[in-house]
């Protein structure tokens, strides 16, 4: 290997190979002063007007101060920015939330874009990996545009020829810490290009109290939350299944009654009715009078609910055969939903084992056969092993609460969810901090997002069950 000559020294390099008399003589080209002129004079004019073009406002502002400099003197250039400057601390006050769309956040991605991405970008790059250093040269991703929200910045990134998204999933944590932030997200926009999502605070810090029931009948998509850019967090339940898993205390029960909450309106109006399956004897059985008849809390009461699920999911599909392909609700024929709380303790943890295959097979053919005709499934367990739990593949929508390994997120969201930023090996024990909080991922997206479900208290379940007793469950 020849060591690296600095500067004109390679000129004066001769080498042999050990057998020929063949000899090699790198070629050394001069450039020209003048064509090295040309090309910086050309990348300057282009970064200008790349500049004008993505910060016209942030370009025009100088230019206009420089023009009334010029034509009416300094005072009156003066004036003019205080004037601007009044006004826009004005509008900030009047009118907090415009100001910090159209100026504010505007502003906030400049300064990031400058001060955070751009300082920091050949370094992160190099360092993680990501670029390359070949011949004195590096080759970089290119960073594009910043856009800041309330919570995050934004950043769109045109990766090098050749890399995948994998490339720099597996590099997260290299992002994060290199540009200060707590965690780092990546997603596909468009080929070649990524969207990378650096958190600067945590909207869903704080526990949110029960929602408010909905004023009309509905039977969804249903509010049950917040998620992470601020946007109500609404849960499709009729025409699909929900598999929600969490660890002991994860929040599973914010969302089962988060549900039923919003569905009760639709329940007293004869739109929906819920159908609950307790094995446990803690969390249904609080507000065991909305379910009516429809409850059920041995295994062998547990089977016989299953079954009458799957007797009426079959009769209405022999009504509805050749007539129609998807389910309207009605009073004739309301949407059924399926609550189960642990699935696991029926279908891994039932020691008889007639009962339990029994109970394994009505759950396989409502989920398999249910969305079509109304018959929806909204199961939670704990542990998300395919020991455990055989049919996860047969929910579309699946939740995933805190988790104990990081080899479960993939279980519940499906391969590369962690990659792509499903933390859910990371929230926190803490039930103020961390209780209800998870990601989702639907059948329509594969991108997981970050939500927080609602907490309802014992108190708003009594008053739930005080005034929607017995209509729940109703036939």
């Amino acid at each position: 290997m020849f060591k690296r000559l600095p500067g004109d020294e390679a000129r004066n390099l001769v080498s042999t190979t050990p057998d020929t008399a063949v000899v090699f003589r790198p070629a050394v080209v001069t450039t020209p002063a003048i064509l090295t002129i040309v090309i910086l004079v050309w990348r300057m004019l282009a970064g200008l007007v790349r500049m004008i073009w993505r910060h016209p406002i942030a370009a025009l502002v100088p230019v206009t101060l420089g023009a009334v400099w010029y034509v009416y003197g300094w005072p009156a250039a003066a004036s003019l920015s205080g004037t601007v400057v009044l006004a826009l601390i004005s509008w900030a006050f009047i009118d907090r939330p415009s100001f910090a769309r159209l100026v504010g956040f505007r502003l906030l991605a400049w300064w990031r874009l400058v001060w955070v991405y751009r300082r920091h970008w050949q370094p992160v790059m190099v360092v993680s990996g990501l670029g390359r250093h070949l011949r004195g040269r590096d080759y970089l991703p290119r960073l594009g545009r910043v856009t800041c929200t309330s919570w995050a910045d934004l950043v769109t990134v045109r990766m090098l020829k050749g890399q995948a998204v994998k490339d720099w999933s597996d590099r997260l944590d290299h992002l994060a810490q290199g540009f200060g932030a707590k965690s780092c997200r990546v997603a596909l926009s468009r080929a070649g290009h990524l969207t990378l999502t650096f958190p600067r605070s945590d909207p869903l810090a704080s526990p949110l109290s029960a929602l408010p029931m909905p004023q009309e009948p509905t039977v969804g998509p249903v509010e049950i939350g917040k998620q992470e850019d601020g946007r109500p967090w609404r849960l499709k339940v009729h025409g699909t299944h929900v598999l929600v898993a969490g660890a002991t205390g994860a929040g599973k029960g914010s969302i089962i009654w988060s549900v039923i909450r919003t569905l009760l309106p639709a329940a007293r109006a004869g739109l929906v009715e819920l159908w609950a399956l307790d094995p446990k004897l803690m969390e249904l059985s609080y507000g065991r009078d909305l379910f009516g008849e429809r409850y059920a809390a041995t295994p062998e009461e547990c089977a016989d609910l299953l079954d009458e699920a799957v007797s009426v999911m079959q009769k209405r599909a022999a009504r509805f055969a050749g007539l129609q392909r998807s389910h309207t609700p009605t009073v004739d024929d309301p949407f059924v939903l399926v609550v189960v709380d642990e699935v696991a303790f029926l279908t891994a943890y039932q020691s008889d084992r007639q009962l339990r295959q029994r109970i394994s097979a009505a759950l396989a053919t409502l989920t398999t056969q249910g969305r079509a005709v109304g018959v929806g499934v909204l199961a939670a367990l704990q542990d998300p092993r395919k020991e455990v739990m055989n049919i996860r593949n047969l929910f579309p929508d699946k939740i995933a609460l805190r988790l104990d390994e990081s080899e479960q997120v993939d279980m519940v969201l499906g391969d590369g969810a962690r990659d792509r930023g499903a933390l859910a090996d990371h929230i926190s024990p803490v039930p103020e901090l961390g209780a209800g909080v998870g990601y989702v991922r639907l059948e329509a997206s594969p991108e997981p997002v970050r939500v927080r479900a609602a907490y309802v208290s014992d108190t708003d379940i009594r008053a739930m069950a005080d005034t929607y007793a017995s209509h729940g469950g109703a036939a």
